[in-house]
């Protein structure tokens, strides 16, 4: 029990004349991985994929910094908008807290309070955490393609 969090990133896919090659290549790709073709007698217009590619457990400060920025300050483990230009401005905040110590840390990502959150103080988890998203949103910004979406959620 506690907080897990997720950010996952779709990409609408479909198969009609108004796409590229490409794109109707990739959504044959996907039909024949799920063996979709026999779906609505036959003919799928469209599909959406999604990936897991972020996991984060307990870490309330990035929670706290999702709710504030993309959720509008709303936190009931609703799905989340998130732009790449958001997970840009997090690692960039990420950078600039592990730069500048608990202080900075204070100020730009504190701790966020919630049921089962894990600790509220800037400690040795906290900055693990900081290390371990710099970790991740580095990678999802290098290697998610640009047109794919964003979506956060937690659950606890």
């Amino acid at each position: 029990m506690g907080l897990d969090q997720y950010l996952s990133a779709s990409k609408y896919v479909s198969d009609s004349e108004f796409r590229d090659d490409g794109t109707r290549e990739a959504f044959s790709a996907v039909l024949a991985a799920v063996n979709g073709e026999g779906f609505v007698g036959g003919m799928v217009p469209s599909a959406t994929i999604t990936l897991s590619v972020g996991y984060w457990r307990k870490s309330n400060q990035v929670h706290g910094w999702f709710v504030n920025n993309c959720g509008g300050g709303v936190d009931e483990c609703q799905r989340m908008f998130v732009t790449r230009e958001h997970l840009t401005d997090l690692l960039n905040t990420c950078l600039t807290v592990k730069a500048g110590g608990d202080e900075v840390a204070a100020e730009l990502l504190p701790p966020h309070q919630g049921f089962f959150f894990g600790s509220n103080e800037i400690d040795e988890w906290y900055w693990e955490d900081i290390d371990n998203t710099i970790e991740q949103l580095g990678r999802i910004l290098e290697q998610v393609p640009a047109d794919w979406d964003f979506q956060y959620q937690a659950s606890w």
